[in-house]
């Protein structure tokens, strides 16, 4: 190798590649992820605005049309609730992770993890038998005398956010134990030479310097939950329609490609805003719950 080519491949020091090299090492990953993504993404922006002629019709059937406004908003606001419930649920989950040793350590993280490695469409289906009238959730209801007829759990939003909570709740656990295990434990030693309670301590210390798992967990979370499918499909009413059973709908049933690719690029445009937003509030390394 001469040392033209060479100074293409390393820096000076010899021990770093140059950004030449990393260019090239992972031209095969921005291949994968242009062709099985972007180049989708594209013809489907492109059938929105120009099928079957030059138009912004699509759009404004999303937006002027107050049934499909309905659809986005309710997708929105099951998010927001699923997101809100894996913060509640999965925080004492983490900080318990992040406090545990040995063997409790351990099997908390599997119970944590475990779920992951069973299908979605296996978890929602359970929930289906659980919400059953004749299942174990009414069953119980009524063995304990809180009522006394079996109750429609079933094919309602309340089963959906219920699942969907349940399926998405590692990726919340996930980011916040990786940001409480990040807090060294002097900050909590100084706070009690301080003179701090454990409450105290806590809001001012703890909570504080987990916020950045909070975030990129609930980040993780809502993204994942606008885009649901098999758990709104399986567990909700037709009246309680999410957007990407609408676009299945618009593909499978209407065969309205152009307007179901209008639903695609709304929900889209709303996901890379969010996502650029965080990345400008969060720097990337504080997403993934590292300290500075």
């Amino acid at each position: 190798m001469t040392t033209a080519t060479r100074s293409q491949f390393w820096h000076s020091d010899g021990r770093r590649l140059s950004g030449f090299a990393t260019l090239l090492l992972l031209s095969p990953f921005f291949a994968i992820i242009g062709f099985v993504f972007i180049y989708p993404i594209g013809q489907l922006l492109y059938i929105s605005f120009m099928e079957p002629v030059p138009t912004l019709d699509n759009y404004a059937r999303v937006v002027t049309n107050p049934v499909y406004a309905r659809v986005l908003l309710r997708t929105i606001w099951t998010a927001v609730l699923v997101t809100g419930l894996a913060v509640l649920l999965g925080f004492p989950v983490a900080y318990f992770m992040s406090r545990a040793r040995g063997t409790v350590a351990a099997l908390v993280g599997v119970c944590v993890i475990l779920p992951l490695w069973s299908s979605v469409l296996v978890r929602t289906a359970a929930w289906s038998f659980l919400f059953q009238r004749e299942g174990l959730v009414n069953s119980g209801l009524m063995a304990v005398g809180i009522t006394s007829e079996p109750l429609k759990l079933l094919y309602t939003q309340g089963a959906v956010v219920v699942a969907m909570t349940h399926v998405l709740l590692p990726f919340m656990i996930l980011p916040i134990f990786g940001s409480l295990r990040a807090i060294p434990n002097d900050y909590l030693r100084a706070a009690a030479v301080l003179g701090a309670t454990r409450l105290r301590a806590f809001w001012e210390v703890i909570l504080p310097l987990s916020l950045p798992g909070i975030a990129s967990g609930s980040l993780l979370v809502f993204l994942t939950a606008l885009g649901f499918f098999i758990t709104p499909a399986l567990l909700g009413s037709p009246q309680e329609l999410m957007i990407a059973t609408l676009v299945s709908q618009q593909i499978r049933e209407v065969l309205d490609w152009p307007f179901a690719s209008a639903l695609v690029g709304v929900l889209t445009l709303f996901v890379t805003v969010l996502a650029l937003v965080f990345s400008k509030t969060l720097r990337f390394d504080r997403l993934m719950g590292a300290q500075s």
